[in-house]
């Protein structure tokens, strides 16, 4: 093992004196790879990450000051280093999750093709929630007057119970008791 000192470009290094030692660096790799594993929930990617760091600091990008500990320093620097690689991930799915499941879920493991579906609703699963709620808001002006009222208030436009309360001029019991039978008509 290479036990030099690292140092940074000449110019930074010019403004920054403190060297890492690599064995120094590299005796923190296990703790930084496990915060990484926490934080990102993959071995491989949280390595690529821990390895990052080194390389930021072995290349001059990521200069060691001294002003905090070392330890303290690398692991500000991985968390950098986390945020960048799930904004790099964020608009991509893996193609490998699921492959060697196929078998277990139903489909056909040796079917040659990898079906990869969108996190967003279709078009038609958006129209049919559109329909439900359309009835559903019909049926909740078609409850009798009081409790039409204390759905519109506390369910749909959200208001504390305290507010619903001091505007109908109703107890918080009485207030429970209509949402209670206005939602026991809406199932029934």
């Amino acid at each position: 093992m290479n036990t030099t000192a690292v140092t940074a470009s000449p110019a930074r290094a010019a403004s920054f004196q403190p060297s890492v030692c690599w064995a120094e660096m590299v005796s923190h790799r296990a703790y930084l790879v496990r915060f990484a594993q926490r934080k990102l929930r993959d071995p491989l990617t949280a390595e690529d990450a821990v390895h990052d760091v080194f390389e930021a600091v072995l290349s001059g990008r990521a200069v060691f000051a001294g002003r905090a500990a070392l330890r303290s320093w690398l692991t500000a620097v991985l968390k950098h280093k986390i945020v960048d690689s799930v904004r790099r991930n964020a608009h991509t799915d893996s193609l490998d999750r699921g492959w060697d499941e196929g078998a277990d879920d139903g489909r056909a493991a040796d079917s040659g093709a990898l079906a990869v579906e969108c996190p967003q609703p279709r078009p038609d699963q958006i129209a049919e929630q559109h329909q439900l709620l359309v009835q559903a808001l019909k049926r909740i002006e078609a409850l009798p007057t009081g409790l039409r009222d204390v759905m519109r208030l506390r369910v749909l436009e959200e208001q504390s119970t305290e507010a619903v309360c001091r505007e109908l001029g109703i107890t918080e019991d009485n207030l429970f008791v209509r949402l209670h039978r206005a939602r026991k008509q809406l199932l029934s």
